[in-house]
């Protein structure tokens, strides 16, 4: 097996995993930014979901309209804060934050062997660090919020 592979059969709970298999597989990081966040939230809301499966392994990061550009993106931001505020999230604030994907190595929070999943295409490049790591669409993220799978 390749490494993603081997990284998802023990996320699945599986001898191995083949190509082209669908498998469930449990995540270890989920990451979400203020323009992908207030989507999955909102959709996150819409299911009737009251509380995410792990609140510190999901991470929500300010970091494309910081300072907030227009009165939109304010409530953008304002939605995330307050979301995290609610449900205990690991939230870096603006003034403590960076770019999601440097500053989530940089904290420790992407590890080898971890299956991180993040509603921004860049999402992918935490397999330089040994992780599985894809980008996902906000409803597929809110998903991931409220089960600790993909």
């Amino acid at each position: 097996m390749t490494f993603a592979e081997k990284i998802l059969a023990v996320h699945s709970n599986r001898a191995k995993v083949i190509p082209g298999e669908f498998v469930t597989a449990r995540v270890d990081l989920v990451l979400a930014n203020d323009i992908t966040a207030p989507l999955a939230i909102k959709e996150f809301q819409r299911l009737g979901i009251s509380k995410v499966f792990q609140p510190q392994k999901i991470v929500m990061v300010p970091d494309h309209f910081c300072p907030n550009k227009d009165i939109q993106s304010a409530e953008q931001a304002k939605l995330m804060r307050e979301f995290a505020k609610e449900q205990e999230l690991v939230y870096f604030e603006v003034g403590r934050m960076g770019i999601e994907h440097v500053l989530l190595p940089e904290q420790g929070l992407v590890l080898p062997g971890q299956v991180i999943v993040g509603a921004d295409s860049h999402t992918c490049t935490y397999g330089a660090l040994g992780a599985f790591a894809t980008g996902m669409g906000s409803t597929d993220i809110a998903v991931a919020m409220a089960t600790g799978e993909i």
